[in-house]
């Protein structure tokens, strides 16, 4: 297929589909379609950085990205450079417009951000799924699935009702164990190890006591993400004085792992985005060094898929 067939159709949907005011001289898309026409079957680059390629003989969409986060609490797994990278494993220079576009000449179906009033209501779309490539320092190539670089968070404190509290119940001195006495909550830091719950659990032979700390080793084990990514779309605000049009992705909220309106790419399951109780983490063991060369690649799925669940019942609205 001509460069420029795709290109213009790149462009065109891009307008059509994101009410899109008519493109200026220094829009992106337009940048592109200046190029020159390459033969059918080569990666097309969709930005003068040539960070977004565009491969439509194999339906997928890479981006040319660097791990910029191994550890700590997530809010997205791919932002925009200069944005979020203090909460973000990896970081594209690009713009999400031209990456939308992207998908959007795939084929893959934009669906709508997720929703917090009059109800929660996930992010819906054309579910998409990630994987990362990236050489390591022996020259051994990898393909990771975008879930195997997160996980559930354990840098954070678990929380148990305890009521009716044991008569007489009184935590050791030297316990890892918290007790808020005022609020009637048992709490636990990190990651508990079989061990710490076994010693825990001679603590109180109370069943309530019993079952808080077993909820706390189950809730504290190590597991990697299983949620997928939808193409939600993000959304466009327009300027009141200027008319101009604003895709909110463009603050640097391309592919996230808490629910946000503003990802183009977000789970299509329940995860909260406000800053106290983040639900995933980087998973350190597995993310190569700081700096390191990562292609992502975004393949739209057309195949049926079954209904997921949320991850977290109690939402709460993202910041």
């Amino acid at each position: 297929m001509p460069r420029l067939f795709i290109l213009g159709f790149l462009a065109a949907t891009l307008l059509l589909a994101l009410t899109r005011p008519t493109a200026q001289a220094n829009d992106p898309v337009a940048d592109a379609l200046k190029s020159d026409p390459k033969p059918a079957g080569e990666l097309i680059p969709l930005n003068k950085g040539e960070t977004v390629l565009l491969d439509a003989k194999g339906k997928k969409l890479l981006l040319k990205s660097e791990v910029v986060l191994r550890e700590g609490l997530l809010e997205l797994l791919v932002c925009l450079k200069r944005t979020k990278e203090h909460e973000s494993i990896l970081s594209v220079d690009a713009p999400a417009q031209i990456i939308h576009a992207g998908l959007l000449a795939l084929g893959a179906k934009q669906g709508s951000p997720v929703r917090w009033q009059p109800e929660f209501q996930a992010a819906t779309g054309q579910p998409i799924d990630i994987f990362f490539t990236w050489t390591d320092e022996d020259g051994k190539l990898h393909r990771d699935p975008g879930q195997s670089w997160v996980r559930h968070a354990t840098r954070r404190y678990f929380v148990e009702k305890l009521d009716p509290v044991p008569k007489g119940f009184k935590l050791p001195v030297e316990s890892e164990l918290k007790w808020d006495s005022r609020n009637g909550e048992l709490l636990w830091y990190g990651h508990m190890s079989a061990a710490q719950r076994d010693e825990t659990l001679k603590i109180a032979d109370d069943a309530a006591f019993q079952k808080a700390i077993k909820s706390f080793y189950q809730q504290s084990q190590i597991r990697a993400m299983d949620a997928s990514w939808v193409f939600a779309g993000s959304y466009f605000l327009t300027d009141e004085k200027t008319g101009e049009k604003f895709y909110q992705a463009e603050s640097g909220d391309l592919i996230c792992v808490a629910n946000f309106a503003t990802a183009t790419l977000d789970l299509s399951a329940t995860s909260t985005a406000t800053n106290d109780d983040l639900m995933f983490e980087a998973f350190t063991e597995r993310i190569p060094p700081l700096g390191t060369k990562v292609t992502i690649e975004l393949i739209p799925n057309f195949k049926p898929q079954p209904k997921t669940k949320g991850l977290n019942p109690a939402v709460k609205k993202g910041e």
